[in-house]
C-alpha cells in the first residue's frame, strides 16, 4: 500500500501552468518603435468629463493642468486660451448626441484634430469641421446600409455623397491653404530629332460648333 507522501504525488497538480512571455515578431517590434516614437513627439491631448455635485465640468486630462493646458493648445495649433475655449466647446456641441458631453466622442475629434496637426488657428477650424463633416457622413452611411425603403435609401444617398464631396474639398482648401497659394511651375525639356516636328504650347480641341478652344 503506498504512503500518504507517494499518494499525493501520483494525484494530478492543480496549479496553474506557467506560460511563456510573448515575443513580439520584427515586424511588430519596428511598429512598437514606431508608436514610441510618435508618442514622444507629440503628447496626447485628452480633455475629461467630470460630474460633481455642482454640475458636469470638462478639462485636461493630465495629472498636472496646467500641462494638459499646453497640450491641448499645441494640438489645436494655437496659443490663445480663449480660441481654445471655444473651439473645445464647439467640438464638444459636435461629438456629443445628447446633452451630456460626450467624452470619448470629444476625444475622438480632437485625434482627429490633433492628427491634422493644424499650425495656426485657421487651419485648427478646418480641422474640426472636417472631423464634423467625417461624423456626419458616417451617420448617413449607416443609414444608408439600414434603410426600409427607396425614399430612404435616395435621401441618405444624396447626403452622403455631398458629405463625401464636402470632406475632399475641404482636403484640398488644406493643402492650398498650406502651400500659401503658391503654384508649382514644373518645366520639361523636348528633345527632337533631326527631321522631326514638335508642337509646344496649348492646343485647342473642337468644340461641337466647330470653333476651337
Amino acid at each position: 500500500m503506498p504512503s500518504v507522501r507517494r499518494r499525493a504525488a501520483l494525484e494530478p497538480s492543480h496549479a496553474p501552468a506557467v506560460t511563456e512571455r510573448y515575443k513580439p515578431s520584427p515586424a511588430e517590434k519596428a511598429a512598437l518603435t514606431r508608436y514610441v516614437a510618435r508618442s514622444a513627439q507629440r503628447p496626447p491631448a485628452r480633455i475629461r468629463v467630470a460630474k460633481g455635485k455642482a454640475g458636469i465640468s470638462t478639462g485636461p486630462d493630465h495629472p498636472d493642468l496646467g500641462t494638459g493646458t499646453v497640450n491641448l493648445l499645441n494640438a489645436l495649433g494655437t496659443a490663445s486660451l480663449p480660441f481654445m475655449n471655444g473651439l473645445l466647446s464647439q467640438i464638444t456641441n459636435v461629438a456629443s448626441q445628447g446633452r451630456e458631453p460626450d467624452e470619448a466622442g470629444i476625444n475622438f475629434v480632437l485625434s482627429v484634430v490633433d492628427g491634422i496637426e493644424p499650425r495656426d488657428e485657421v487651419e485648427a477650424m478646418l480641422a474640426v469641421q472636417m472631423a464634423a463633416v467625417h461624423l456626419a457622413t458616417m451617420t448617413f452611411a449607416r443609414r444608408l446600409a439600414h434603410v426600409e425603403n427607396l425614399p430612404q435609401q435616395e435621401g441618405a444617398e444624396t447626403a452622403f455623397n455631398k458629405l463625401a464631396r464636402t470632406f475632399a474639398t475641404q482636403i484640398e482648401a488644406l493643402k492650398r491653404y498650406r502651400s500659401d497659394g503658391k503654384q508649382i511651375v514644373r518645366v520639361e525639356r523636348v528633345t527632337v530629332e533631326a527631321g522631326g516636328q514638335a508642337l509646344v504650347g496649348a492646343i485647342g480641341v473642337p468644340s461641337r460648333g466647330g470653333r476651337g478652344s
